[in-house]
Protein backbone atom coordinates (compact mmCIF):
# COMPACT_ATOMS: atom_id res chain seq x y z
CA UNK A 1 0.00 0.00 0.00
CA UNK A 2 1.30 3.39 -1.21
CA UNK A 3 1.80 5.59 2.15
CA UNK A 4 0.78 8.80 2.33
CA UNK A 5 1.41 11.80 4.31
CA UNK A 6 0.07 15.32 5.45
CA UNK A 7 -0.25 17.68 3.30
CA UNK A 8 2.09 20.21 3.78
CA UNK A 9 -0.58 22.93 4.02
CA UNK A 10 1.36 24.68 6.91
CA UNK A 11 4.66 24.96 5.62
CA UNK A 12 3.15 27.05 2.85
CA UNK A 13 1.32 29.27 5.05
CA UNK A 14 4.74 29.79 6.88
CA UNK A 15 6.19 30.21 3.20
CA UNK A 16 4.45 33.39 2.26
CA UNK A 17 1.72 35.38 3.03
CA UNK A 18 -0.67 35.04 1.68
CA UNK A 19 -0.38 32.01 -0.37
CA UNK A 20 -2.01 32.19 -3.91
CA UNK A 21 -2.50 29.11 -4.63
CA UNK A 22 -3.43 25.13 -3.34
CA UNK A 23 -0.64 22.94 -2.92
CA UNK A 24 -0.14 21.17 -6.18
CA UNK A 25 -0.93 17.71 -5.12
CA UNK A 26 -4.30 18.36 -4.22
CA UNK A 27 -7.64 18.56 -6.64
CA UNK A 28 -9.90 20.86 -5.03
CA UNK A 29 -12.43 20.43 -7.99
CA UNK A 30 -12.22 16.98 -7.54
CA UNK A 31 -12.54 17.27 -3.42
CA UNK A 32 -16.01 19.58 -3.90
CA UNK A 33 -17.04 16.65 -6.62
CA UNK A 34 -16.94 14.47 -3.79
CA UNK A 35 -19.01 16.76 -1.43
CA UNK A 36 -21.08 17.15 -3.22
CA UNK A 37 -21.94 13.62 -3.91
CA UNK A 38 -22.21 13.37 -0.34
CA UNK A 39 -24.30 15.52 0.68
CA UNK A 40 -26.86 14.90 -1.87
CA UNK A 41 -27.06 11.66 -0.30
CA UNK A 42 -27.27 12.81 3.29
CA UNK A 43 -29.30 15.80 2.64
CA UNK A 44 -32.69 15.00 3.32
CA UNK A 45 -32.04 13.64 6.91
CA UNK A 46 -30.17 16.89 7.50
CA UNK A 47 -33.42 19.05 5.91
CA UNK A 48 -35.47 17.40 8.47
CA UNK A 49 -33.02 18.34 11.12
CA UNK A 50 -33.22 22.12 9.60
CA UNK A 51 -36.50 22.24 10.20
CA UNK A 52 -36.93 21.00 13.66
CA UNK A 53 -34.36 23.29 14.95
CA UNK A 54 -36.10 26.06 12.71
CA UNK A 55 -39.32 25.56 14.80
CA UNK A 56 -37.81 25.53 18.18
CA UNK A 57 -35.51 28.27 17.95
CA UNK A 58 -33.94 28.67 22.41
CA UNK A 59 -32.29 31.66 23.03
CA UNK A 60 -29.10 32.17 24.71
CA UNK A 61 -28.05 29.39 27.76
CA UNK A 62 -31.72 28.00 27.43
CA UNK A 63 -30.83 25.74 24.34
CA UNK A 64 -31.71 22.15 26.02
CA UNK A 65 -33.29 20.89 23.64
CA UNK A 66 -31.43 21.83 20.89
CA UNK A 67 -27.83 20.54 22.44
CA UNK A 68 -29.42 17.45 23.39
CA UNK A 69 -30.32 16.93 19.80
CA UNK A 70 -27.26 17.67 18.38
CA UNK A 71 -25.56 15.56 20.81
CA UNK A 72 -26.76 12.73 19.68
CA UNK A 73 -26.91 13.31 15.99
CA UNK A 74 -23.13 13.84 16.56
CA UNK A 75 -22.81 10.41 19.26
CA UNK A 76 -24.88 9.06 15.84
CA UNK A 77 -22.03 9.71 13.46
CA UNK A 78 -19.28 8.48 16.47
CA UNK A 79 -18.14 11.23 17.96
CA UNK A 80 -17.13 11.36 21.64
CA UNK A 81 -19.58 13.99 22.93
CA UNK A 82 -19.71 16.39 26.51
CA UNK A 83 -22.51 18.11 27.26
CA UNK A 84 -22.83 21.23 29.28
CA UNK A 85 -20.02 22.79 29.12
CA UNK A 86 -20.21 26.41 29.65
CA UNK A 87 -23.93 25.95 30.30
CA UNK A 88 -25.68 24.37 27.30
CA UNK A 89 -22.24 23.91 25.46
CA UNK A 90 -21.09 20.59 23.57
CA UNK A 91 -17.98 19.35 22.55
CA UNK A 92 -18.21 16.77 19.75
CA UNK A 93 -14.27 15.06 19.37
CA UNK A 94 -13.47 12.32 16.84
CA UNK A 95 -9.68 10.97 16.29
CA UNK A 96 -8.61 9.85 12.83
CA UNK A 97 -4.85 9.30 13.68
CA UNK A 98 -1.68 11.79 14.22
CA UNK A 99 -2.62 15.02 12.66
CA UNK A 100 -3.84 18.46 13.82
CA UNK A 101 -6.94 19.14 15.99
CA UNK A 102 -9.02 21.16 13.86
CA UNK A 103 -12.32 22.70 15.75
CA UNK A 104 -15.73 23.86 13.76
CA UNK A 105 -17.95 25.85 15.80
CA UNK A 106 -21.73 26.68 15.20
CA UNK A 107 -23.82 28.56 17.54
CA UNK A 108 -27.07 26.75 19.33
CA UNK A 109 -29.22 30.07 20.13
CA UNK A 110 -31.76 31.88 18.35
CA UNK A 111 -33.62 35.40 18.78
CA UNK A 112 -36.86 36.32 21.59
CA UNK A 113 -38.51 37.63 18.10
CA UNK A 114 -41.48 36.72 16.28
CA UNK A 115 -40.90 35.19 12.91
CA UNK A 116 -43.02 36.68 10.23
CA UNK A 117 -41.32 34.19 6.77
CA UNK A 118 -44.90 32.87 6.16
CA UNK A 119 -42.53 29.65 5.73
CA UNK A 120 -44.56 26.26 6.32
CA UNK A 121 -41.82 25.13 8.71
CA UNK A 122 -42.40 29.05 10.60
CA UNK A 123 -41.33 28.65 14.24
CA UNK A 124 -44.18 29.19 16.54
CA UNK A 125 -41.86 28.50 19.55
CA UNK A 126 -42.31 30.54 22.91
CA UNK A 127 -39.95 30.78 25.91
CA UNK A 128 -40.05 32.20 29.17
CA UNK A 129 -38.11 35.24 28.79
CA UNK A 130 -37.61 37.64 31.91
CA UNK A 131 -41.12 36.05 33.51
CA UNK A 132 -43.04 36.57 29.74
CA UNK A 133 -43.96 33.53 27.12
CA UNK A 134 -41.99 34.86 24.53
CA UNK A 135 -41.94 34.26 20.41
CA UNK A 136 -38.30 32.94 19.31
CA UNK A 137 -36.99 32.83 15.96
CA UNK A 138 -33.69 31.75 14.11
CA UNK A 139 -33.55 35.23 12.79
CA UNK A 140 -29.70 35.27 12.93
CA UNK A 141 -29.47 31.39 10.58
CA UNK A 142 -28.02 30.15 13.72
CA UNK A 143 -30.26 26.85 12.50
CA UNK A 144 -28.80 26.97 8.89
CA UNK A 145 -25.26 26.62 11.27
CA UNK A 146 -26.25 24.04 12.95
CA UNK A 147 -27.64 22.06 10.35
CA UNK A 148 -24.20 22.46 8.03
CA UNK A 149 -21.98 21.83 11.24
CA UNK A 150 -23.97 18.10 11.31
CA UNK A 151 -24.01 17.73 7.59
CA UNK A 152 -19.76 18.67 7.49
CA UNK A 153 -19.28 15.91 10.81
CA UNK A 154 -20.83 13.52 8.81
CA UNK A 155 -18.75 14.58 4.84
CA UNK A 156 -15.82 14.36 6.92
CA UNK A 157 -16.52 11.04 8.12
CA UNK A 158 -17.27 9.67 4.59
CA UNK A 159 -13.95 11.06 3.61
CA UNK A 160 -11.87 9.81 6.44
CA UNK A 161 -9.59 8.32 3.87
CA UNK A 162 -7.95 11.28 2.77
CA UNK A 163 -7.36 13.51 6.31
CA UNK A 164 -5.08 12.83 9.12
CA UNK A 165 -6.36 14.48 12.81
CA UNK A 166 -8.66 15.23 15.98
CA UNK A 167 -11.88 16.93 15.09
CA UNK A 168 -13.61 18.75 17.22
CA UNK A 169 -17.01 20.18 16.93
CA UNK A 170 -18.22 22.73 19.12
CA UNK A 171 -21.63 23.97 19.81
CA UNK A 172 -21.26 27.14 21.25
CA UNK A 173 -24.32 28.86 23.69
CA UNK A 174 -25.16 32.53 23.86
CA UNK A 175 -23.44 34.08 21.23
CA UNK A 176 -26.21 36.37 20.78
CA UNK A 177 -25.70 37.62 24.26
CA UNK A 178 -21.56 37.69 23.53
CA UNK A 179 -21.35 35.39 26.25
CA UNK A 180 -21.35 31.47 25.28
CA UNK A 181 -17.58 31.70 23.98
CA UNK A 182 -15.79 33.00 27.03
CA UNK A 183 -18.33 30.75 29.39
CA UNK A 184 -17.18 27.76 27.29
CA UNK A 185 -13.46 28.84 27.67
CA UNK A 186 -14.18 29.29 31.93
CA UNK A 187 -15.11 26.01 31.56
CA UNK A 188 -12.09 24.57 30.33
CA UNK A 189 -12.70 24.54 26.85
CA UNK A 190 -8.76 23.99 26.08
CA UNK A 191 -7.99 22.12 29.08
CA UNK A 192 -10.19 19.98 29.07
CA UNK A 193 -10.12 19.23 25.86
CA UNK A 194 -7.35 19.44 23.37
CA UNK A 195 -5.97 23.01 22.56
CA UNK A 196 -7.12 23.65 18.59
CA UNK A 197 -4.35 24.08 16.00
CA UNK A 198 -6.70 25.58 14.21
CA UNK A 199 -9.90 26.73 14.17
CA UNK A 200 -13.03 27.34 11.42
CA UNK A 201 -16.48 29.22 11.35
CA UNK A 202 -18.86 30.76 9.39
CA UNK A 203 -21.59 32.84 9.31
CA UNK A 204 -24.99 32.71 6.60
CA UNK A 205 -25.42 35.94 4.66
CA UNK A 206 -28.24 38.42 2.84
CA UNK A 207 -26.12 37.40 0.01
CA UNK A 208 -26.14 35.16 -2.98
CA UNK A 209 -26.62 31.45 -2.35
CA UNK A 210 -22.50 29.84 -3.60
CA UNK A 211 -20.77 33.25 -2.37
CA UNK A 212 -18.00 32.69 -0.22
CA UNK A 213 -16.48 35.52 1.04
CA UNK A 214 -13.16 35.91 3.55
CA UNK A 215 -11.63 39.09 4.96
CA UNK A 216 -7.92 38.90 6.14
CA UNK A 217 -7.23 40.45 9.84
CA UNK A 218 -9.83 42.09 11.52
CA UNK A 219 -12.95 40.80 9.73
CA UNK A 220 -16.12 41.67 12.74
CA UNK A 221 -16.23 44.88 14.92
CA UNK A 222 -16.09 44.30 18.78
CA UNK A 223 -18.98 44.84 20.45
CA UNK A 224 -20.13 46.28 24.00
CA UNK A 225 -23.42 46.17 25.62
CA UNK A 226 -24.04 49.27 28.70
CA UNK A 227 -26.65 49.32 30.28
CA UNK A 228 -27.73 52.89 32.09
CA UNK A 229 -29.98 53.94 34.93
CA UNK A 230 -30.22 57.94 35.19
CA UNK A 231 -31.69 58.59 39.26
CA UNK A 232 -34.28 61.52 39.13
CA UNK A 233 -37.28 62.38 41.58
CA UNK A 234 -40.30 61.75 40.82
CA UNK A 235 -43.55 64.09 41.13
CA UNK A 236 -46.93 64.64 39.61
CA UNK A 237 -47.00 65.44 36.28
CA UNK A 238 -48.38 68.76 36.38
CA UNK A 239 -45.37 69.76 39.19
CA UNK A 240 -42.27 69.15 37.00
CA UNK A 241 -40.76 71.64 39.41
CA UNK A 242 -40.52 69.14 42.18
CA UNK A 243 -38.93 66.46 40.42
CA UNK A 244 -35.62 65.84 38.58
CA UNK A 245 -37.13 64.43 35.43
CA UNK A 246 -35.11 60.91 34.82
CA UNK A 247 -36.51 61.34 31.30
CA UNK A 248 -35.29 64.65 30.35
CA UNK A 249 -32.04 63.28 31.85
CA UNK A 250 -32.52 60.56 29.12
CA UNK A 251 -33.56 62.00 26.13
CA UNK A 252 -30.46 64.64 26.52
CA UNK A 253 -27.97 61.92 26.19
CA UNK A 254 -29.56 59.79 24.07
CA UNK A 255 -28.88 63.41 21.78
CA UNK A 256 -25.56 64.62 22.99
CA UNK A 257 -23.67 60.72 22.84
CA UNK A 258 -24.08 60.96 19.35
CA UNK A 259 -21.44 63.91 19.16
CA UNK A 260 -18.67 61.29 20.58
CA UNK A 261 -19.15 59.44 16.93
CA UNK A 262 -19.28 63.11 15.36
CA UNK A 263 -16.90 65.08 16.94
CA UNK A 264 -14.14 62.59 19.00
CA UNK A 265 -13.59 60.15 16.85
CA UNK A 266 -11.44 60.41 13.54
CA UNK A 267 -14.01 60.47 10.41
CA UNK A 268 -11.80 57.78 8.47
CA UNK A 269 -12.27 55.13 11.65
CA UNK A 270 -15.54 52.96 12.55
CA UNK A 271 -17.86 53.85 15.49
CA UNK A 272 -21.35 53.11 16.41
CA UNK A 273 -23.07 54.16 19.45
CA UNK A 274 -26.84 52.94 18.96
CA UNK A 275 -29.20 53.51 21.96
CA UNK A 276 -31.44 50.31 21.40
CA UNK A 277 -33.83 50.90 24.50
CA UNK A 278 -35.42 53.52 26.35
CA UNK A 279 -37.78 52.81 29.09
CA UNK A 280 -39.25 55.32 31.91
CA UNK A 281 -42.49 55.78 33.54
CA UNK A 282 -45.50 54.45 32.99
CA UNK A 283 -48.55 57.18 33.22
CA UNK A 284 -49.20 60.36 31.50
CA UNK A 285 -49.42 62.63 34.96
CA UNK A 286 -46.01 60.97 36.64
CA UNK A 287 -42.84 61.82 36.24
CA UNK A 288 -40.62 58.91 37.13
CA UNK A 289 -37.91 58.69 39.16
CA UNK A 290 -35.36 56.24 36.96
CA UNK A 291 -34.88 56.03 33.86
CA UNK A 292 -32.76 53.01 31.82
CA UNK A 293 -31.18 52.56 28.26
CA UNK A 294 -29.99 49.67 26.58
CA UNK A 295 -26.71 50.53 24.07
CA UNK A 296 -24.67 48.52 21.95
CA UNK A 297 -21.51 50.11 20.72
CA UNK A 298 -18.85 49.19 17.59
CA UNK A 299 -15.93 49.57 16.76
CA UNK A 300 -12.94 48.07 14.80
CA UNK A 301 -9.95 49.62 16.72
CA UNK A 302 -9.15 49.11 20.50
CA UNK A 303 -8.08 52.37 20.80
CA UNK A 304 -11.79 54.17 19.44
CA UNK A 305 -13.54 51.04 21.28
CA UNK A 306 -12.17 52.81 24.50
CA UNK A 307 -12.95 56.50 23.02
CA UNK A 308 -16.47 55.21 22.77
CA UNK A 309 -16.82 53.19 26.17
CA UNK A 310 -14.84 56.95 27.85
CA UNK A 311 -17.38 59.12 25.71
CA UNK A 312 -20.36 57.27 26.73
CA UNK A 313 -19.27 57.22 30.68
CA UNK A 314 -18.45 60.83 30.46
CA UNK A 315 -21.99 61.88 28.81
CA UNK A 316 -24.03 59.97 31.02
CA UNK A 317 -22.06 62.03 33.96
CA UNK A 318 -22.77 64.94 32.21
CA UNK A 319 -26.85 64.92 31.33
CA UNK A 320 -27.07 63.46 35.57
CA UNK A 321 -24.70 66.75 36.58
CA UNK A 322 -27.06 68.83 34.79
CA UNK A 323 -30.06 68.04 35.91
CA UNK A 324 -28.78 68.09 39.80
CA UNK A 325 -28.82 64.77 39.75
CA UNK A 326 -27.03 61.74 41.46
CA UNK A 327 -24.45 60.10 39.56
CA UNK A 328 -26.27 57.69 37.48
CA UNK A 329 -25.43 53.29 37.28
CA UNK A 330 -23.20 52.51 34.24
CA UNK A 331 -23.81 48.42 33.93
CA UNK A 332 -20.79 47.05 31.48
CA UNK A 333 -23.61 44.19 30.31
CA UNK A 334 -21.37 41.85 28.21
CA UNK A 335 -19.42 42.29 24.83
CA UNK A 336 -16.33 40.70 22.79
CA UNK A 337 -13.43 42.07 20.80
CA UNK A 338 -13.02 41.65 17.41
CA UNK A 339 -12.90 38.70 14.99
CA UNK A 340 -9.15 38.77 13.89
CA UNK A 341 -8.67 36.28 10.74
CA UNK A 342 -5.29 34.52 10.59
CA UNK A 343 -3.78 36.73 7.18
CA UNK A 344 -2.11 33.71 6.30
CA UNK A 345 -4.22 30.85 6.39
CA UNK A 346 -7.33 32.96 5.33
CA UNK A 347 -5.22 33.45 2.20
CA UNK A 348 -4.85 29.72 2.02
CA UNK A 349 -8.41 28.57 2.54
CA UNK A 350 -9.30 31.12 0.34
CA UNK A 351 -7.05 30.09 -2.54
CA UNK A 352 -8.23 26.49 -2.13
CA UNK A 353 -12.06 27.03 -2.56
CA UNK A 354 -11.63 29.02 -5.55
CA UNK A 355 -10.14 26.86 -7.06
CA UNK A 356 -12.71 24.58 -6.73
CA UNK A 357 -15.58 27.39 -6.84
CA UNK A 358 -14.52 29.98 -9.12
CA UNK A 359 -15.67 32.89 -8.71
CA UNK A 360 -18.02 32.18 -6.24
CA UNK A 361 -15.16 32.75 -3.74
CA UNK A 362 -14.38 36.79 -2.74
CA UNK A 363 -11.24 37.36 -0.80
CA UNK A 364 -11.08 40.81 1.18
CA UNK A 365 -7.34 41.82 2.02
CA UNK A 366 -6.31 43.04 5.23
CA UNK A 367 -6.13 46.90 4.63
CA UNK A 368 -10.14 46.73 3.79
CA UNK A 369 -12.96 48.20 6.08
CA UNK A 370 -13.95 44.83 8.47
CA UNK A 371 -17.93 44.54 9.04
CA UNK A 372 -20.02 45.52 10.88
CA UNK A 373 -21.31 42.90 12.88
CA UNK A 374 -20.19 41.10 15.90
CA UNK A 375 -19.51 37.93 16.78
CA UNK A 376 -17.78 36.19 20.27
CA UNK A 377 -15.99 33.29 17.91
CA UNK A 378 -13.26 36.25 18.73
CA UNK A 379 -12.51 34.61 22.65
CA UNK A 380 -11.56 31.46 20.72
CA UNK A 381 -9.37 33.43 18.71
CA UNK A 382 -8.00 35.19 21.57
CA UNK A 383 -7.24 32.29 23.32
CA UNK A 384 -4.61 31.62 20.88
CA UNK A 385 -6.72 29.72 18.03
CA UNK A 386 -5.41 30.22 14.34
CA UNK A 387 -8.49 30.67 12.26
CA UNK A 388 -10.77 31.59 9.47
CA UNK A 389 -14.04 33.31 10.22
CA UNK A 390 -16.02 33.15 6.58
CA UNK A 391 -19.72 34.70 5.32
CA UNK A 392 -21.82 32.03 3.26
CA UNK A 393 -24.43 34.02 0.81
CA UNK A 394 -27.72 32.21 1.40
CA UNK A 395 -30.39 33.71 -0.56
CA UNK A 396 -31.25 32.53 -4.09
CA UNK A 397 -30.61 34.74 -7.26
CA UNK A 398 -34.09 34.91 -8.40
CA UNK A 399 -35.24 36.03 -4.49
CA UNK A 400 -32.49 38.76 -4.76
CA UNK A 401 -33.74 39.76 -8.45
CA UNK A 402 -37.57 39.74 -7.07
CA UNK A 403 -37.19 42.67 -4.37
CA UNK A 404 -34.67 44.53 -7.07
CA UNK A 405 -37.44 44.51 -9.10
CA UNK A 406 -40.14 45.73 -6.62
CA UNK A 407 -37.51 48.15 -4.89
CA UNK A 408 -37.35 46.63 -1.44
CA UNK A 409 -34.50 45.20 0.34
CA UNK A 410 -33.99 41.99 0.84
CA UNK A 411 -34.14 41.10 4.66
CA UNK A 412 -30.97 40.57 6.86
CA UNK A 413 -30.32 38.36 9.74
CA UNK A 414 -32.25 39.81 12.69
CA UNK A 415 -34.90 40.44 10.52
CA UNK A 416 -38.59 38.74 11.35
CA UNK A 417 -38.36 38.03 7.58
CA UNK A 418 -35.21 36.51 7.00
CA UNK A 419 -35.41 33.15 5.21
CA UNK A 420 -32.27 31.70 3.82
CA UNK A 421 -32.75 28.83 0.95
CA UNK A 422 -31.82 25.65 3.37
CA UNK A 423 -29.73 23.66 0.40
CA UNK A 424 -28.04 26.16 -0.95
CA UNK A 425 -26.58 27.75 2.42
CA UNK A 426 -26.09 24.27 3.91
CA UNK A 427 -24.73 23.33 0.86
CA UNK A 428 -22.27 25.73 0.63
CA UNK A 429 -21.71 26.06 4.24
CA UNK A 430 -20.61 22.52 3.74
CA UNK A 431 -18.14 22.60 0.98
CA UNK A 432 -16.64 25.56 2.41
CA UNK A 433 -15.66 23.80 6.04
CA UNK A 434 -15.40 20.38 4.72
CA UNK A 435 -12.26 21.84 2.34
CA UNK A 436 -11.15 24.23 4.74
CA UNK A 437 -10.86 21.08 7.02
CA UNK A 438 -9.34 19.14 4.14
CA UNK A 439 -6.81 21.80 3.93
CA UNK A 440 -4.92 21.73 7.07
CA UNK A 441 -5.72 18.05 8.18
CA UNK A 442 -5.57 15.87 4.34
CA UNK A 443 -3.19 14.06 2.87
CA UNK A 444 -1.71 13.13 -0.46
CA UNK A 445 -3.42 10.44 -2.49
Amino acid sequence: MKTRRLVPLLATILAAQPVQAAPSDRDPKAELTAIDTIFDGNFPAIKSLYEDIHQHPEVGFREERTAALLAEHMRQLGFTVTEKIGGTGIVAIYENGDGPTVLVRTELDGLPMEEKTGLSYASRYTQDVDGKATPTMHACGHDIHMAWWVSTAQTLLAMKDEWRGTLMFIGQPAEEILSGASAMLDDGLFTRFPKPDYGFAAHVMPGPVGLVTFKEGVSTSAADNLKITFHGKGAHGSMPSASIDPIVMGAHFVSDVQSIRGREVDPGAFGVITVGSFQSGFAPNIIPDSSQLLLTLRSHDPDVRQQLLDGVKRTAMAAAAMAKAPEPTIEYLNGASAVSNDVALTGAIAAVLKQAKGDGVVLEPEYKPAGSASEDYSEVVAAGVPSVFMGIGGIPPETLAKYKAEGKPVPVNHSPFFAPDPEGAIRSGTEALTLAVLSVAGIEP
